[in-house]
């Protein structure tokens, strides 16, 4: 079973690259408050299909590249 992450596309500046900020929400251990923390993932598109704002959904694959590790598995909403 590979891991799969949603998130929003941020830039797609590079070739057959894409850069995917995945946004977490979690409950503070000690203050008890809803916290949100974001990450960002280079994730392969080879077709370049997605654009900024598209929520996408990627799954972990094997290395692609030095910072590689995710793969773009379907665009689930486009921007408007």
């Amino acid at each position: 079973m590979k891991k799969t992450l949603q998130g929003r596309v941020v830039s797609t500046q590079m070739q057959k690259t894409i850069r995917v900020q995945v946004a977490r929400r979690f409950l503070h251990p000690i203050y008890k408050k809803t916290v949100m923390r974001s990450k960002d993932y280079l994730t392969h598109d080879e077709e370049a299909k997605a654009g900024v704002g598209d929520l996408v959904e990627i799954v972990e694959t094997r290395p692609l590249s030095k910072c590689k590790r995710w793969r773009l598995m379907r665009i689930l909403e486009k921007a408007r």
